[in-house]
């Protein structure tokens, strides 16, 4: 089993630094564990550059066509292909690797918006899938060298998402129907695979 860490141990700066985590660093967790809020915090400690795998969520056009745009957030609404492509040349520091983001406000992919530079020493990827034992999930983390699952209590995590999808435009009903038939499942399925973490974080309060 994976070292546990508490979140006593995260408030002090320098024991996160001190965290075993190499230069390719992932963060997984369910939705509205933390995982982003961590990775802005890493950043701000180490300059990291930071690619979310949210930039590659399938536009929903392409989800639409599919008949998945009501599951979207799950493993398969993703492009993990082109996500482990586009580690693989952040792995092998190329000069410059243009990494996608994720608008909030549209809910939509947005090309080309992160620079990632090769002389990066740090790079932290956070997305909910990164330990999934499907190959195409297997190959984006055989391109890190340490994976971090973030835990949170799950009636707080919950609250979060539900206010979240509320700040995005959802009516309450709208939100806690969404967690319950979507958030729910994925995060059940995030859950399963965090005994192939190196390290657990518990970021329960």
């Amino acid at each position: 089993m994976p070292r546990r860490v508490a979140v006593p141990e995260l408030a002090d700066p320098d024991a996160l630094a001190r965290l075993p985590r190499g230069r390719m660093l992932g963060l997984t967790g369910a939705p509205g564990a933390g995982k982003s809020t961590l990775a802005a915090r890493l950043a701000a400690l180490t300059g990291a550059a930071v690619v979310a795998m949210d930039g590659f969520h399938l536009a929903d056009v392409e989800l639409r066509r599919r008949g998945l745009l009501g599951r979207k957030g799950a493993p398969e609404t993703f492009d993990a292909e082109g996500y482990a492509a586009l580690l693989a040349r952040v792995r092998l520091r190329e000069p410059l690797v243009m990494a996608p983001a994720f608008e909030r406000d549209l809910e939509q992919p947005l090309a080309g918006a992160v620079p990632v530079p090769g002389s990066a020493d740090q790079v932290v990827t956070e997305g909910s899938y990164l330990l999934l034992d499907e190959p195409r999930w297997a190959a984006v983390r055989a391109r890190l060298d340490t994976v971090w699952h973030v835990h949170l209590d799950r009636d707080l995590r919950r609250d979060r998402l539900l206010a979240r999808h509320v700040t995005f435009g959802k009516t309450p009903a709208e939100a806690r129907a969404w967690v319950e038939s979507v958030d729910d499942p994925n995060a059940e399925l995030v859950e399963s695979a965090a005994h192939r973490a190196d390290l657990v974080l518990d970021l329960t309060p």
